[in-house]
């Protein structure tokens, strides 16, 4: 009898671990359809925020109708931004709908600065969309003309991504020009403007500078700064001097000082630290004693960028009804 009773145990125990399995696996199937759900109404939710971003009116017509209130507007539909650039990734051909938001957003709120400094961030990060990101900026620095950051990111996009270093330094010395700008920007905007072909530009940025610091230690910086900017103007002086002689004589001078004497230069100009100027005979280029390195930027470009920004046609179907 005891036997009888072993057997049917043994015989019920992968019967009960079956129906466990069964139950797991039903459990397992009900919580994957129920997540699947919840991502698809997450999803969802997602698409109508973005529609609403969409076809928000422009900022022009939605300004007046908040009565008052468009600094309010502005903050919220700030925050609904954030909510779906932060729930999903956007792709490439979203951008245009988040600058048309971000542009009715610095409309209600013209004075909104860090919506243009971030939103241009994203729009050059992200989307590879310098135009849209310049268009926006330049928008946010003649609402902001004291706020530092947003023509400094200017010149970011021009010196950086579109290749242009004379625009990208003219907004880098904007930016060095207002208040609290980091301590830096002097030094950079010059050598972009160095690199830019305008050594004359940065001394005149710099002689600007030093008239209104009054704080020893950053005159001291300023005026070496300014030396090292006459280096950069006097070499390009002399190596188009060294070109036109080697045009006329079909060589390139024994000495600097045949420069003179030969009448490609009225006179030799005096090296700013006390040393003297050096011609390389092999080719023709010039260089300084005491700054044998030339004034350059301190990132190099290894090549020009190009970029080509292509007509954008939305995946999504509703209509931007803002155009």
């Amino acid at each position: 009898m005891a036997v009888s009773t072993l057997s049917v145990h043994h015989r019920s125990a992968p019967i009960l671990n079956q129906v466990l399995l069964g139950i797991g696996g039903l459990l397992l199937l009900a919580c994957l359809g129920w997540l699947q759900k919840e991502l698809d109404l997450r999803q969802d939710r997602t698409v109508v925020q973005i529609e609403g971003l969409a076809q928000l009116p422009k900022g022009e017509y939605l300004k007046p109708a908040l009565l008052g209130y468009h600094h309010l507007g502005a903050d919220l539909l700030w925050l609904r931004l954030l909510q779906v650039v932060g729930q999903r990734r956007i792709s490439a051909d979203e951008f245009e709908w988040m600058y048309h938001a971000l542009d009715v957003i610095t409309t209600l709120d013209p004075q909104y600065a860090y919506v243009y400094y971030a939103g241009g961030s994203v729009l050059v990060d992200q989307a590879n969309r310098p135009d849209l990101s310049n268009r926006l900026l330049k928008k946010g620095a003649d609402a902001n003309p004291q706020v530092w950051y947003i023509p400094f990111l200017l010149g970011y996009n021009y010196y950086f991504l579109l290749a242009d270093p004379a625009k990208g330094a003219e907004y880098i010395m904007k930016a060095a020009s207002l208040p609290d700008r980091p301590a830096y920007l002097p030094g950079l905007a010059t050598r972009m403007a160095a690199e830019a072909g305008s050594p004359d530009t940065a001394l005149a940025f710099l002689e600007a500078r030093l008239l209104e610091t009054q704080d020893p230690q950053t005159r001291e910086s300023l005026a070496n700064r300014m030396k090292e900017a006459i280096i950069e103007r006097d070499i390009r002086l002399l190596e188009s001097a060294v070109d036109a002689y080697r045009t006329q004589h079909r060589a390139i001078p024994a000495t600097i000082t045949d420069l003179v004497a030969a009448g490609a230069l009225p006179m030799l100009p005096q090296e700013p630290f006390g040393g003297d100027y050096r011609l390389d005979r092999k080719t023709g280029s010039v260089s300084s004693s005491t700054h044998p390195e030339r004034l350059r930027t301190f990132f190099k470009r290894k090549k020009q960028p190009t970029y080509s920004f292509p007509k954008v046609e939305p995946s999504y179907s509703f209509p931007r009804t803002w155009e």
